[in-house]
């Protein structure tokens, strides 16, 4: 039976500075995990019986971020599946895009997580070491430039 987790991608818009472009001031929020190699990852977590998914990934970034969904805005039209191996069985992730409704809400890590980072672009890809990981921030990003 393959693992099933479910999170969301949330991402803040910072005020541009009058030169830069609206997409230069998104911001995507990772936790870096207090266990394992300390990797860094948007908030996700198992399903729990009787949870929808959309359910977890709002369960788990309340646990992980401390942020409650009515602090967040679901963006319609983004859902991704990641699937790869987690100790030899198979694992899907399913993410949601969320934006944050006021960008200076405060971030409260559980013992799972030991740091929190805001990070433009090119360095949460580079903080997210996997490739899908970060394929998926690029097309997040992508879909959002998009609706500018």
């Amino acid at each position: 039976m393959a693992v099933r987790a479910c999170g969301l991608i949330i991402y803040r818009r910072l005020k541009p500075a009058p030169s830069s472009k609206v997409t230069d001031s998104i911001e995507y929020l990772l936790l870096q995990t207090s266990y394992g190699t300390h990797h860094w990852t948007p908030p996700k977590g198992h399903v729990d019986p009787g949870e929808d998914d959309l359910q977890t990934a709002f369960r788990e970034t309340q646990e992980e971020a401390g942020l409650q969904a009515s602090q967040l805005i679901l963006i319609e039209g983004y859902k991704k599946e990641l699937h790869y191996p987690v100790r030899g069985k198979p694992k899907t992730v399913v993410y949601w895009l969320a934006e944050m409704k006021d960008c200076n809400t405060e971030i409260k890590l559980s013992e799972e997580h030991q740091a929190f980072q805001w990070l433009k672009l090119d360095d949460a890809c580079k903080f997210a070491e996997y490739e899908d990981m970060q394929a998926m921030l690029k097309e997040v990003h992508q879909f959002l430039c998009s609706r500018e």
